[in-house]
C-alpha cells in the first residue's frame, strides 16, 4: 500500500476512534442515572462499557476484523443486557441512553470496515442487531418508529462519511500533484528562459567580442592579449559545455575555474542540475570528492552526460541512479535506469552514440565502458577513467 492509502486509512481509524469513544461515553453516563436500571444490570455492563471503550481506542491504530468484532459483540451486549426481564421497565428515558451507543458507538465501526465482503456482512449484520435491540426496547410504537429513524440516520450518516474520506482523499492527492506538476513545468520554463538569456549574455560578453576584435583584425589590441582573451573565452566554453553555471561578479567577469584539476563533485551537480531542467531526476551515490586531469575530466562527464541523455530519450522512464566509486587507479560512474532496455546483440554497431561519445571518448584518455540491458530489466553502463 502506498504512503497516501496509508494515511488515509489512518485518518479513518482516527474519526472512528473519536466518535466511537465520544458516542459510547455519552451512553455510559446516562447508564450511570440513579434508578434507570437495577445495581446489578449495571455491574453487568460496566465492564462490556470498558471492552468497548478499549476497542475504540485500539482501532485508531488497527483494522483488525477481529478486534472490531469484539467491539460489536460487547456494544450489541450492552444493548440486551439492559432490556433483561425485571432489570427496568421500558422507558423513554432507558431508550435515551441507549440511543448514543447504537446509533454512534456501534455505527462509528464503518470507518474501518469499508473494504472487503466479510466486513461488509459484518456491518450489515450488526446494523439489524443494532436497530431490533432498540425497536424492542421502545415501550410504544411511536418511539419505536422515532427510534427506527434515529438508528437508521445514525448508521447512515457515519457510512457516506466515510465513503466519502474515503474517496476525497486521494482526489485531493491528485489535484497536488497536478498543481506540483504545473509549478515545475513552470519554474523548468523560467530556468530555461533566464539560462538563454544569461547564455546569450555571456556569448556577447566573450566569444562575439574576440570574433569582432579578429575580425577587425585585431585593431588596437595586442597580439598577447589577444590569445589571453582567445583562452579565456576558449575555458568559458568547457565549463558551459560540461553544464556549469557561471555568474559574473561584475561585467566582463566569469570567475573561471583553473583547468589543471577540478574537483569531481561540483560539475557533477551541474550535469545533475542540467538534466533536472529536462525532466530526468538523477540520484546520486557514493563520492564525488575526486580530483580529475582536465582532459579526463571532460571525457568522464561527457561520456556520463550521453549515457543520462539515452536515459532521457530511449528509456520510457523519468529517473535515474548514478553512483561514483573510486579505488587508488580508477574511478567509475555506473549508471542506472529501470527502463524497457533492449537486446545488446541488436546494437548498431556503427551507432556514434555509444561507440564514438562514450566508448571513443573514454578510450581515448585510457578509459572504458561496459553495457548491461536486457528487454524490461533497465540497462546499467559503467565508465571507467584513470585517476593520472
Amino acid at each position: 500500500m502506498d504512503a497516501l492509502g496509508r494515511e488515509r486509512d489512518r485518518l479513518l481509524q482516527r474519526s472512528a476512534r473519536m466518535v466511537g469513544t465520544a458516542s459510547t461515553l455519552v451512553s455510559f453516563l446516562c447508564f450511570l442515572v440513579p434508578g434507570l436500571v437495577e445495581a446489578d444490570i449495571l455491574f453487568a455492563v460496566v465492564p462490556l462499557f470498558i471492552v468497548l471503550l478499549a476497542v475504540h481506542l485500539l482501532i485508531g491504530n488497527s483494522r483488525s476484523l477481529p478486534l472490531v468484532c469484539a467491539g460489536l459483540v460487547a456494544g450489541l451486549a450492552i444493548l440486551a443486557v439492559v432490556q433483561i426481564p425485571g432489570s427496568a421497565e421500558p422507558n423513554a428515558t432507558l431508550l435515551n441512553a441507549m440511543s448514543p451507543l447504537a446509533a454512534g458507538g456501534l455505527s462509528s465501526f464503518t470507518m474501518v470496515l469499508l473494504e472487503g465482503r466479510w466486513r461488509h456482512t459484518v456491518l450489515a449484520v450488526a446494523y439489524i442487531l443494532s436497530l431490533g435491540l432498540m425497536v424492542s426496547a421502545a415501550p410504544t410504537d411511536d418511539l419505536a418508529a422515532r427510534v427506527a429513524i434515529l438508528v437508521t440516520f445514525g448508521w447512515a450518516l457515519t457510512t457516506v462519511f466515510a465513503y466519502w474520506l474515503n474517496a476525497s482523499v486521494p482526489r485531493a492527492a491528485r489535484r497536488i500533484r497536478s498543481i506540483g506538476r504545473a509549478h515545475m513545468a513552470e519554474r523548468r520554463a523560467s530556468e530555461t528562459e533566464a539560462q538563454r538569456r544569461q547564455g546569450a549574455r555571456l556569448l556577447h560578453d566573450t566569444v562575439l567580442a574576440t570574433l569582432t576584435l579578429l575580425a577587425h583584425s585585431g585593431v588596437g589590441v595586442s597580439a598577447d592579449s589577444m590569445r589571453q582573451q582567445a583562452a579565456d573565452d576558449a575555458r568559458l566554453l568547457r565549463q558551459l559545455r560540461l553544464g556549469v553555471t557561471v555568474n559574473p561578479s561584475s561585467s566582463g567577469n566569469y570567475n573561471l575555474e583553473p583547468v589543471a584539476e577540478t574537483p569531481l563533485g561540483t560539475t557533477l551537480e551541474s550535469v545533475k542540475q542540467r538534466f533536472g531542467r529536462m525532466g530526468l531526476e538523477v540520484a546520486w551515490h557514493g563520492t564525488g570528492h575526486v580530483l580529475l586531469p582536465s582532459d579526463v575530466l571532460d571525457a568522464f562527464l561527457l561520456a556520463l552526460s550521453e549515457c543520462l541523455e539515452n536515459v532521457r530519450r530511449h528509456a520510457g522512464v523519468s529517473n535515474a541512479h548514478v553512483t561514483i566509486t573510486e579505488d587508488e587507479t580508477t574511478v567509475r560512474a555506473m549508471v542506472t535506469d529501470q527502463g524497457i532496455g533492449f537486446v545488446l546483440e541488436e546494437v548498431d554497431e556503427q551507432s556514434l552514440g555509444y561507440k564514438e561519445s562514450i566508448v571513443g571518448r573514454l578510450k581515448e584518455v585510457g578509459g572504458n565502458a561496459r553495457l548491461f540491458s536486457a528487454p524490461g530489466a533497465g540497462t546499467t553502463v559503467v565508465l571507467e577513467v584513470p585517476r593520472t
